[in-house]
């Protein structure tokens, strides 16, 4: 089975579906070594890795399609929700976009109608037009026939023109053959569950991470409310920072590691040096 059939018989499937946000290949081989089947190659989570800097459509399509493949290296057998922004042009570069992803290897990818490049402030996402942003989902879903990767349409207009105008967007990108919805930024339960019948019936992904100005539900919640996909961005990323600011100051202070530092065996398991080992002495050459 392809990776997209693959995420379509899971989503078949009954239960809530936990998307580890991942950026390289270490973030995604711990992940599927802790028994997650999904990964969310997350835009923030690769400029915070990448840039060093905040996720504000500086990163370049290259740049996330290098990602992409860090992660599928790393763990093959991973399904993929890539993060493809807001396609990083008009609805051409959106089937460019897709179309790369899709023969890649990705098992679905997201595609947004915010406008870019955003206006020069990290508040607020203006969006296209409905009707332009209903022809980029329309342009991702033709140019997904090739490979079959799922389409994950999302919406960022709900801090800006409202709820109303959030829920006929899904209703659009349902019309258009989406096969995921994402509503991002709901302001309570009310507006979740407007979102996921706006879906009508097919599946909703919800952001869980805590933080940001929008209406954060627990896992069982959001299955409750009739999600079936969430992420946590930050979910790894914020205790790797944790991890290096300890060790940073544990050598600042003369120390040679932080507490939470891992053994060396245990580190160097981790990372695959006895994996290395074993495959490796089947192309010892033995003499004569």
């Amino acid at each position: 089975m392809t990776p997209p059939d693959r995420l379509r018989a899971l989503l078949a499937e009954p239960g809530f579906i936990v998307m580890p946000a991942v950026w390289d290949g270490l973030s995604a081989k711990l992940a599927a070594g802790a028994g997650f089947k999904t990964a969310f190659l997350s835009g923030s989570c690769v400029a915070a890795s990448r840039l060093g800097g905040p996720d504000l459509d500086l990163i370049s399509f290259g740049e996330m399609f290098d990602s992409f493949a860090m992660v599928r290296n790393a763990a093959p057998d991973t399904l993929v929700l890539a993060d493809g922004d807001h396609g990083y042009g008009n609805a051409m570069n959106v089937q460019r976009t897709v179309r790369a992803y899709g023969r890649a290897g990705a098992a679905a990818i997201l595609i947004e109608d915010k406008i870019t490049p955003r206006e020069l402030t990290a508040a607020g996402k203006p969006c296209l037009p409905r009707a332009e942003a209903r022809m980029k989902i329309r342009a991702a879903v033709e140019a997904a026939k090739e490979s079959g990767i799922l389409v994950m349409a999302r919406t960022d207009c709900r801090p800006t023109q409202g709820i109303d105008e959030a829920v006929a967007r899904i209703e659009a990108f349902v019309a258009e053959g989406a096969d995921l919805l994402f509503l991002d930024s709901p302001a309570d339960e009310t507006e979740m569950r407007r979102a996921v019948a706006a879906a009508a019936g097919r599946p909703s992904f919800i952001v869980l991470s805590p933080g940001a100005p929008r209406a954060t539900p627990t896992r069982d919640e959001a299955a409750a409310l009739g999600f079936r996909i969430g992420t946590y961005p930050t979910a790894l990323l914020s205790p790797v920072v944790g991890g290096m600011k300890a060790g940073l100051a544990a050598l600042a202070a003369g120390e040679a590691e932080a507490p939470g530092a891992l053994p060396p065996a245990e580190l160097r398991a981790t990372l695959g040096y006895p994996d290395y080992d074993a495959e490796a002495r089947r192309f010892i050459a033995t003499s004569g």
